[in-house]
């Protein structure tokens, strides 16, 4: 990536260039430029999270543009405040950035952004700038409850259905090809759910609107996401096997495994940053856009699969002794 690098601009030329790519949003009353932004909650309430994503750790910048990478942090803050139903309104995003980071590298991120929050009209209202030895972005999320209560993962209980919205498994593929070094263009379909995973922004708000008892953000897998749903809710989760519900992911999926040597049914079970949601209804509630995958009955909080338990918990985890580096 050719021009300026990040050390030949003051702080205030560098914003000067990222501003305008940045969304308004519907909900800002005052965005960049001050020393803090000023978001609508019409609700009274304001729900935030935040996350981090770290290069090395997270992302590479040899297989992510700035775009993918800004795209991403988005929408993996967003799906937190999907998942409790709630409709975000702004994020505020901290970048460190090393001296010889492209201008460039860092304008595309702000696109990314861009693209992934626009279409919802979520804005980007603000944050921080800092010199450090590797990029790291910092995302803040807000999001408005509209009047509703909040969907927590703790809400399940015996007799809901568990449900889940959006894919299973592309990412977790997508990552496999990338780790391979094979040709990214052949395998676009899941390597792109990869780079720019598609959270059913929306699905939270339906969910909510239909009565689910509880709901969260499939990040880190669909068999460690549900335990913590279990182990919050203090239920069993029994799952259907993924081959049987998933089936349009086993279609994509499959051809993948047999280039890679991957399993499907780990990838379905164990895969994560599909940003999918789980969620538990109470029967005939399931909200527009759920598929029924499993239920819930009582017992010792864990999470079965066709009745049984799965060996090995699976997933990620940041600081579990198995845990994998998410690149």
């Amino acid at each position: 990536m050719s021009g300026p690098v990040v050390a030949d601009l003051t702080e205030g030329q560098l914003l000067a260039r990222v501003f305008p790519e940045l969304p308004t949003g519907t909900a800002t009353d005052l965005g960049p430029g001050d020393d803090a932004a000023v978001v609508k909650a019409s609700d009274g309430r304001v729900v935030v999270s935040t996350d981090v994503l770290v290069e090395g750790r997270h992302f590479r910048r040899d297989w992510c543009t700035g775009q993918d990478v800004g795209w991403r942090a988005a929408v993996q803050n967003m799906a937190d405040v999907a998942a409790m139903g709630a409709r975000p309104t702004a994020l505020v995003v901290g970048l460190v950035a090393p001296d010889d980071l492209p201008v460039d590298w860092v304008v595309d991120l702000a696109r990314g952004m861009s693209l992934a929050c626009a279409p919802h009209g979520v804005g980007v209202v603000g944050g921080d700038l800092s010199g450090g030895e590797q990029v790291v972005v910092a995302v803040t999320v807000m999001g408005d409850l509209e009047g509703r209560p909040p969907v927590l993962r703790s809400g399940a209980r015996p007799g809901d259905v568990v449900a889940h919205a959006g894919v299973r498994g592309r990412s977790a593929a997508g990552l496999e090809v990338l780790g391979q070094g094979l040709d990214r263009h052949a395998w676009r379909r899941v390597v792109s759910a990869y780079l720019r995973p598609s959270c059913p922004l929306g699905a939270g708000v339906r969910a909510a609107t239909a009565g689910a008892t509880a709901m969260m953000d499939v990040s880190d897998g669909l068999l460690t996401d549900a335990r913590r749903m279990a182990v919050a809710s203090g239920v069993v989760i029994d799952l259907k096997a993924p081959e049987k519900v998933f089936t349009e992911d086993v279609q994509v999926l499959a051809a993948v495994a047999s280039a890679t040597g991957g399993r499907v049914g780990d990838w379905l079970l164990t895969g994560g940053e599909d940003h999918g949601l789980l969620a538990c209804f109470p029967p005939g509630r399931v909200a527009p856009g759920f598929t029924v995958v499993g239920e819930v009955r009582e017992g010792m909080p864990l999470v079965l699969v066709e009745g049984e338990v799965r060996p090995g918990s699976g997933g990620w985890d940041h600081f579990g002794a198995g845990s994998q580096e998410r690149r």
